[in-house]
């Protein structure tokens, strides 16, 4: 799953990436940069 690394500024592969559930019910991707180790935060469709 790949997402997009604020710090970095591009688009990479998630690392160590686990299926959360927020709030609201959404699915989510939450993991870290692979190469700066800042967290990333990607929010999947309806399911």
């Amino acid at each position: 799953m790949d997402g997009y690394c604020v710090k970095c500024k591009v688009k990479k592969e998630i690392k160590d990436a686990s299926e959360v559930t927020m709030k609201n019910g959404r699915k989510a991707m939450k993991g870290s940069c692979p190469t700066c180790g800042t967290g990333m935060f990607r929010i999947l469709g309806k399911s």
